[in-house]
């Protein structure tokens, strides 16, 4: 399931990102691979808040739908 609809509260593991290389990029220096855990903190608008990695990052509605859990 994409990100933008993951429960809050849950760990949850990325599976897939379907995205151009330079996002893809950009998104492991922040530690946002596949294989890595994520936890949604919350969720408005299509944007979610999530830790990864002890961080917190925040994700737009196009980033997070391009983001696959499970």
């Amino acid at each position: 399931m994409p990100l933008v609809l993951a429960p809050c509260g849950q760990e949850m593991k990325i599976v897939k990102i379907l995205a151009d290389e330079k996002t893809k990029k950009h998104l492991a220096n922040l530690g946002v691979i596949v294989g890595s855990q994520i936890t949604v903190l919350s969720s408005s608008g299509g944007s979610s808040v999530c830790i990864v990695k002890e961080g917190r990052l925040a994700f737009d509605r196009q980033v997070a739908s391009r983001i696959f859990v499970a």
